[in-house]
Order: C-alpha cells, then structure tokens, then sequence
C-alpha cells in the first residue's frame, strides 16, 4: 500500500474556498474537528445542529468510526477523508432507501473530476478502486414516525492509509495513494462535499429514480453470481442491478426479488 507522507493538515478556509458558491450557500455549519470518536455522531448528538439547513463536518481521526452493520471504521489520524453531513428531511426511513447509493455515485463523479480512473461502487455502501474497498458510506436516521427525519451521511475515503493501520481490515482494500493519486485532502474534501450536496438536492426532490442510470453503469457486481448473508442465513443468486428505490435486485432460480440493504451483507460467490 502507499506509504504515508507529511501530512496535510485539514482546513477550513481551504475546503469552503474549493466550493462552488451554491454549495457554500446551501450549508448553514460546517466545522474542521481532531480527533472526535465519530463524525456521525458529532452531528447527530450535537445540540448546536438542531437548526434548519445543513450541518458539515471533518475530522483528522476518529476513534470511534463506524461502518455498517455495526463494524468499526479504521481512521488514523491524517490519513484519510472522513466527512459527515447532517439535514432534515420530510421522509422515512423507507423513503431514503437509495441514498446511500446516489451518495455512491456523487463521490464517483467527484473521484473521476480528479482523474481517478477505475472506480465502481458495491451495493449498498462500497466504493472500489479495481477492486479492492477504497471507501464506504453509512448513512443513519432519526426520528421520521410523525415528523422530519434527521439524516447522517458519512463518507469515508482511504487517501494514503498507513499499512499499520489497515494491518486489521478483513478485506482487500486500497487507497488513492497506491494509485499514484495524490489530490491532497483538502481538495478532495472540496469535490465530496460539492458533489454530495448537489446530489442531495436531487434526491430530495425527485428520488434514487435520476440516479440509477449511473449507479448501473458503476456496478461492481451485476450480473455476477453473489451470495447474500443476513445472520446465520445464507443465499446465492445473480445481482440483477437495483430497482428505482434502490433495492438489490437478486435473481434466484429465474425469479427476481427485491432485497432491502438492512442488516444484509453481499459478496461475489465464491
């Protein structure tokens, strides 16, 4: 893997000035943090992001990250991207199925604007560079019975990961670095972040619907035979794509059914 090199420090002045002044208006906080336990939770929890509007933020380390599914994050300090917005949305949690997935593709629009070639996305939350987990995605509600749900959505992105630090991840993975990309993470933190409030936008107004175009066309796994896991439950079946809710859609014995992300696990069929 990449070896890790000084380290560029996060700046606030810096990310906001990379943003264009739509995305700069849409945000009402947006804060450079050390080392904090999560970024999820930093919004979630915080009393001051209770305002209207939506709440931003970075961190150089997390020592509590998380993943789906309950796993940890690995997030040494300096090394990569870890970033977290926070919004009110008038939906349920059912409704906001897909985001996880147009979040998926905003982060692919950003990576490509900075000539990152070779990335594809894993349903529901993986983001892959040939192969091998780059980033992830985990998005978390609160509320949504009788009022706006609260939404969460953190983005990680392995920028030059120290092997050390990788040393305990359970999968092949990579970082921009190992690539010979080197954007500096300021930059990259200005592309994210732009391109995942504009993707916002629009899945708020119209739904997962205007981005299955071109989550089909990142799918790392369509039409490749898959074994699915939920607890001690396992099936094998072809990934078919996603529906326009954003629900896998895995082909078993010639039926199609849709699978709702949930406590779900999906992997290439060994």
């Amino acid at each position: 893997m990449a070896r890790q090199g000084p380290v560029e420090r996060l700046d606030k002045e810096r990310i906001l000035s990379g943003l264009p002044a739509t995305a700069r208006d849409a945000l009402r906080s947006f804060a450079v943090l050390g080392v904090i336990d999560s970024t999820n939770r930093f919004l979630m929890e915080g009393a001051a992001f209770t305002e209207p509007g939506v709440h931003a933020c970075v961190a150089e380390a997390q020592s509590a990250g998380r993943g789906r599914r309950g796993r940890g994050w690995v997030s040494p300090f300096g090394a990569n991207l870890y970033l977290s917005l926070l919004y009110e949305r008038d939906a349920t949690a059912q409704s906001l199925q897909g985001l996880s997935l147009a979040t998926g593709v905003a982060v692919a629009r950003a990576l490509r604007s900075i000539d990152v070639s070779g990335i594809a996305l894993k349903w529901p939350n993986d983001i892959l560079l040939d192969g091998c987990k780059l980033g992830g995605i985990l998005v978390e509600t609160e509320g949504g019975h009788s009022g706006p749900s609260r939404v969460v959505t953190g983005i990680g992105i392995n920028v030059d990961m120290p092997d050390r630090a990788g040393a305990g991840i359970d999968q092949p993975w990579t970082d921009l670095g190992s690539h010979d990309v080197h954007p500096g993470r300021n930059r990259l933190a200005s592309r994210v972040l732009a391109e995942v409030l504009a993707a916002h936008v629009q899945f708020a107004a119209v739904g997962f619907e205007a981005f299955r175009g071109a989550w089909d066309t990142l799918d790392a796994l369509r039409d490749r035979s898959v074994e699915l896991r939920s607890g001690s439950s396992r099936r094998t079946g072809t990934a078919r794509g996603v529906d326009a809710a954003g629900a896998l859609l895995l082909e078993i014995d010639g039926r199609c059914e849709p699978v709702l992300s949930g406590d779900v696990s999906l992997r290439p069929a060994t």
